[in-house]
């Protein structure tokens, strides 16, 4: 289910208005002559193996994913634990919060576009737009305004009626720009306790003559120890989960 919704979230994105305005060089008229369009099993196939190439990119660029690795990062950087937890640890750590944040839009994907096509209930071009408004709604709750209308100014375009009137040109680095800001705000937010410490041992190694020692060895415990006390995943799992809007509705 989850590899069949990401395909579509796929879809959706990179052949949603070519699919509405028709494709002319692929299209294939049915025989009985009724103007009905139809696409042959290569094309569905090829259509497939390029939403599928481009997947990464979709998972990285369209989600969650961006805002929770880049804090992850920064406070394993704030701890000074090195590679730890590893770099595979923390891309798990935030695809699973990546599809907890996005779950509900996930599911109104599916059960207002993805289901309804898959049960001949609505036409391809309609499930794509439907499934295109639901993202459009999660994208532009998480994007700063001044992010879009910078993008929209840009692109010499705008102002917008709604949310569904902003093309995916537009949509997407404003997304991401937002998603940039917002992560580094937040791990500056956990930067600082641990700046704090290290500043502390720093100083008192320097009172006590030990200026051979390095203070990053010294403080590590400490930092470790705080971060274990104040329940310090939880808190980041928690405050990162929080920090989105699911922008399900309409």
């Amino acid at each position: 289910m989850i590899r069949l919704i990401a395909i579509v979230l796929t879809l959706t994105i990179i052949t949603g208005p070519a699919l509405a305005q028709g494709l002319p060089a692929l299209e294939i008229t049915s025989p009985g002559g009724d103007g009905e369009t139809q696409y042959s099993l290569s094309l569905q196939i090829l259509a497939l193996m390029t939403a599928l190439t481009v997947l990464p990119s979709i998972v990285l660029g369209m989600s969650a994913f961006t805002r929770i690795i880049i804090v992850l990062s920064i406070l394993r950087q704030a701890l000074g634990t090195q590679q730890t937890p590893p770099n595979q640890v923390l891309v798990a750590i935030a695809l699973f919060l990546s599809f907890f944040v996005m779950q509900p839009m996930l599911t109104q994907v599916y059960e207002t576009a993805v289901a309804p096509y898959l049960d001949g209930q609505m036409a391809a071009p309609a499930a794509l737009q439907r499934g295109r408004d639901l993202i459009s709604g999660f994208l532009i709750e998480n994007t700063r305004k001044n992010d879009l209308m910078m993008f929209a100014d840009l692109a010499g375009d705008g102002p917008y009626a709604n949310e569904t009137d902003v093309p995916v040109s537009v949509m997407l680095p404003a997304f991401i720009t937002s998603e940039l800001k917002t992560a580094f705000q937040i791990g500056f937010l956990l930067f600082l306790p641990f700046l704090v410490i290290d500043m502390v041992i720093a100083s008192i190694l320097m009172a006590l003559g030990m200026m051979m020692l390095s203070p990053m060895l010294v403080s590590l415990p400490f930092k470790l120890l705080l971060f274990v006390l104040v329940d310090g995943w939880a808190l980041t799992m928690g405050s990162l989960v929080n920090s989105f809007s699911s922008g399900v509705g309409g």
